[in-house]
């Protein structure tokens, strides 16, 4: 009876640790940092783990992600705790080999079960809607969903991207980069000593110690982020401007289908009429 009041502990506070890493990753992310840095953040914080990175100090440095970073912490000193003496409870007590046999099952059953709500997406929409009404209650911070609201889906993401010395972009003008040839949008530039220049110009100049805000196909911004000064770099400019020319004859293909659709649906509510 012990054994399985202790597989049920774990997977209670199993389960309440997902809940509250999953409200702190909408939490953060609705303060404006991406889902994956927020899901990071979140999570180095419940384990303890102590990553230091760049987004780190932007945790630091803003009041509500600085809060929710702390609740985390408080978290986790309760919980695992607890996770570990519930499965001291369930596996180091005495029974029959069929018995642990069976915990170790029902164990491996409700982790499955957890993963698979996780995975649920009206869960992750009630999880957003749940944090932003929370956060317009009590902060006065604007909570519009920037993830969805430019529409970072399928292939399309945000990412920062650190010039260094070296970089395919690293002491270039901005046209000259002819980043939008590729399909990649600047979206701002984080110069080094903290400064920001928000919607830049072709006139701008990108230094070495610079932090981009890309927005573009996440596999062509992972590229660019490897991209070297040298005649690689420059073929792989030229192969990415290739690939954006024929993802534009896709999309137009497909707009065209959309407009047909369109019509055909306008001339038959017309007909009706």
């Amino acid at each position: 009876m012990i054994g399985i009041i202790g597989v049920i502990a774990f997977l209670a506070v199993l389960a309440l640790s997902i809940l509250i890493t999953d409200l702190a990753t909408s939490a953060l992310s609705l303060t404006g940092l991406s889902k994956e840095s927020a899901r990071f953040q979140a999570r180095s914080a419940f384990t303890g783990t102590g990553f230091t990175t760049r987004e780190s100090e932007k945790i630091v440095n803003h009041p509500v992600r600085r809060q929710i970073i702390m609740w985390l912490m408080v978290a986790r000193s309760a919980g695992l705790v607890t996770i570990i003496i519930s499965l001291i409870l369930s596996f180091a007590v005495t029974g029959s080999y069929s018995q642990r046999l069976w915990r170790l099952i029902y164990l491996v059953a409700g982790v499955v079960f957890l993963w698979a709500v996780r995975r649920i997406p009206l869960f992750n929409r009630l999880l957003n809607r749940f944090m932003e009404w929370a956060l317009k209650k009590w902060t006065s911070l604007d909570t519009r969903d920037y993830y969805n609201l430019l529409h970072l889906s399928g292939d399309y993401s945000v990412t920062e991207l650190q010039v260094q010395e070296g970089d395919w972009v690293a002491g270039k003008k901005l046209k000259e980069c002819q980043l939008a040839d590729e399909g990649v949008t600047v979206l701002g530039i984080v110069r080094s000593d903290g400064s920001y220049v928000g919607a830049p110009r072709g006139s701008t100049d990108i230094y070495s110690g610079d932090t981009l805000m890309l927005y573009g196909r996440a596999q062509v911004l992972s590229d660019l982020d490897q991209r070297r000064a040298d005649l690689s770099g420059e073929q792989a400019h030229e192969d990415a401007v290739s690939e954006q020319k024929e993802e534009e004859a896709r999309q137009d293909i497909q707009d065209k289908q959309y407009k047909k659709k369109r019509k055909e649906k306008k001339d038959k509510e017309s007909s009706e009429e």
